[in-house]
């Protein structure tokens, strides 16, 4: 007999490491035709970060992301960047991008204040072109200034910078500190059917509700929920490290080491929550390890709420769960709770 259940888990987890150093440094210069071009020491492992960097630089210069081209990962041209580690590259790197773009738009204003015969305070960048801030019909095409201060000024529009989140040492007594510079938090629900005479779990549906700070791709911030659901899927229910009485791995490929498929994927549910981190760039954090944390827990508490068992060592395979009901059943009828 199929019997459903629901499971729920929450956590918080830490963004951007402050215990030590946590640099993040990159360049970024306008082009004479009003285009831009990043340069970025971090790594793309397919979490969109340099669509994220490129999306920052183009907010803070008022063009489109589209113009912008974002270099990275060469170390022979890319300034110092910390890595792709502790969920940071938003929130870091993103912190670098943002200040070195603002660095080179504050050359773009000084040039355009000439040029409209008002102060640079007075100015925006925002739709491809400078402009006053009270009249907005006060304007100059960005790439006509980005021209003219290259040209005319000798001042090419190029900013660098570095971001560190504030470095807070760890007390060395008690332990105590600020060891990140900011958390997210998450909420997971699994729906599951547990087949009570096999030990088969099959995950129906999971809702995610991830506060992130402000997304500054919720399409990105909603892909990276689902990647990191499935696998949490995987690690709650499949993959599984064998190793035989010699030490030596006995499934060491992907006919024996399972992960799951699309078919394996339910239905998920994203709700992406906005709130503001005043350290983040324009209030971001960061989503991508956070995704999978509460997945397990979530379908391990909704197998217990189907067949009342507790799988403590992951993965719950058919087999544990069947040999949980099976020992449960010696002591108390199988049924909810």
């Amino acid at each position: 007999m199929k019997r459903p259940g629901r499971g729920i888990a929450c956590m918080w987890y830490p963004i951007g490491f402050t215990v030590a150093a946590n640099p993040s440094s990159a360049v970024v210069k306008v082009n004479e035709d009003g285009t831009a071009t990043v340069l970025t020491g971090t790594v793309e492992v397919g979490q969109g970060s340099l669509t994220v960097l490129g999306q920052i630089a183009a907010q803070e210069l008022g063009i489109s992301a589209d113009d912008v081209h974002v270099v990275s990962a060469d170390t022979d041209i890319a300034p110092m960047d910390t890595g792709a580690i502790a969920s940071r590259t938003t929130f870091v790197t993103g912190n670098a991008v943002r200040l070195a773009a603002a660095e080179a738009k504050t050359i773009l204003l000084e040039v355009a204040s000439e040029m409209l015969g008002m102060e640079p305070g007075e100015l925006e960048a925002a739709d491809h072109r400078i402009r006053a801030k009270t009249f907005p019909d006060k304007q100059v095409a960005l790439a006509e200034v980005a021209a003219r201060a290259q040209i005319a000024r000798g001042r090419p529009p190029l900013g660098s910078a570095s971001f560190n989140p504030p470095t807070i040492s760890m007390d060395p007594e008690t332990g105590q500190g600020k060891p990140f510079a900011a958390y997210v938090y998450a909420t997971q629900i699994a729906e599951v059917e547990v087949d009570d005479e096999t030990g088969e779990v099959e995950v129906l549906r999971i809702c995610a509700a991830h506060d992130s700070g402000t997304a500054i791709n919720p399409a990105l911030v909603e892909g990276q929920v689902e990647g990191g659901i499935a696998m949490g899927i995987g690690m709650a229910l499949e993959e599984e490290i064998l190793f035989d009485a010699e030490g030596r791995q006995v499934n060491p490929n992907l006919t024996n080491y399972l992960i799951p498929t699309s078919l394996d994927v339910p239905r998920i549910e994203v709700d992406v929550i906005q709130s503001y981190d005043p350290l983040g760039p324009f209030g971001a954090k960061g989503v991508g390890e956070p995704t999978l944390v509460p997945t397990m827990p979530a379908i391990l508490n909704a197998i217990h709420d189907a067949v009342g068992v507790r799988i403590t060592d992951l993965p719950a395979t058919a087999e544990k769960v069947l040999m949980a009901i099976k020992e449960r059943a010696e002591v108390k009828p199988l049924g909810r709770g």
